[in-house]
């Protein structure tokens, strides 16, 4: 007897300054998806939020109904929570955190917050909202140059290295446009690492990559446009160090509530040769460049599996959720 494809949805595009990059991630994971085990069903969300199927036309006999779904939604109005909700209204099972994780990863403040509770190395910082916007109080914080950030947005849109005043100035109205919380944080020099975690109540850390920009930092140019930056797979780092990095990464996920995948971003300082966790990714970039799954590709797992593993947590936390009482 004909096994029964699994019918995935992949939820792309969406109200997000990471429309674009949403796009080159879903091509590619609809690309690796195995096709004698997977029927796609995509559907594009504009950026205005208009939904667009572009469903693939079913097999005689074929499943068309929805068994899960895979989001595939940078930033906002997609890997904050607000589709996860949807999702769960909908009893559908879904790739990556729920909708705490998802929100609470999102927001880097919070993320902070709880990083710093469960004494976990974060870079110092401050926070300043829109419309209170405060030159002096920065000044009177941090040395330049500083890094101001919206504390809600991924790929690195809205921030910017401020070197002086004036810079500072531009750089918080900039990241206030994005956001209603903006992050400003004291600048370290030193080296960018990233450590790709995935699993639900037992989750796993790769060996850590590393990123060398070919700008001041890894910004969305460097990242996504001008491709000049370089990337390590496996960071030529002591055996300690990559313990304490894939530690921190399985800490800061499990802080703040993840489950299905993340990617962590670290600095390792140049001057103290102390690692500093920067932010929590859970639905981190897909694309041909992208490293999440390069570091699984590296550690044995190639991208095919990973989105097999991908689907098979998904399916696993929600048979587990399907237990629980929600009546008398």
């Amino acid at each position: 007897m004909k096994k029964k494809k699994l019918c995935v949805a992949v939820l792309y595009g969406g109200r997000s300054g990471e429309h674009e990059v949403s796009i080159r991630s879903a091509r590619s994971i609809m690309q690796a998806m195995y096709p004698a085990r997977y029927e796609i069903l995509p559907f594009r969300i504009t950026k205005g939020g208009r939904w667009v199927p572009h469903a693939i036309r079913p097999e005689p006999g074929g499943n068309p109904a929805i068994d899960v779904v895979f989001p595939v939604l940078h930033g906002t109005f997609g890997e904050d929570g607000t589709v996860q909700g949807l999702l769960e209204l909908a009893d559908l099972p879904y790739v990556g955190a729920g909708v705490l994780g998802s929100a609470v990863s999102m927001d880097k403040e919070v993320t902070k917050r709880l990083c710093l509770e469960r004494g976990l190395p974060v870079i110092e910082y401050l926070l300043q909202r829109r419309g209170r916007l405060s030159v002096r109080e920065v000044e009177e914080r941090f040395a330049y140059p500083v890094f101001v950030k919206p504390a809600n947005l991924g790929s690195s849109v809205g921030i910017t290295k401020a070197q002086n005043r004036r810079a500072l100035k531009q750089a918080l109205e900039l990241a206030a446009s994005y956001d209603t919380k903006v992050i400003v944080e004291r600048a370290i020099e030193g080296r960018e690492l990233e450590c790709s975690v995935l699993g639900n109540e037992d989750p796993l850390a790769s060996a850590p990559c590393e990123i060398i920009p070919s700008r001041e930092f890894y910004d969305y140019e460097d990242k996504y446009l001008l491709d000049r930056a370089q990337t390590i797979a496996v960071a030529d780092l002591t055996p300690a160090q990559v313990q304490e990095v894939q530690r921190l990464s399985i800490a800061c996920y499990q802080a703040v509530g993840c489950e299905g995948m993340a990617r962590v971003d670290f600095l390792l300082e140049a001057a103290t040769g102390r690692l500093y966790l920067s932010e929590i990714n859970t639905i981190p970039g897909f694309t041909s460049i992208s490293m999440y799954p390069k570091m699984w590709e590296a550690a044995g797992l190639p991208y095919p599996r990973l989105i097999d593993r991908l689907i098979e947590l998904a399916l696993e936390r929600h048979r587990v959720r399907r237990k629980t009482r929600f009546r008398r």
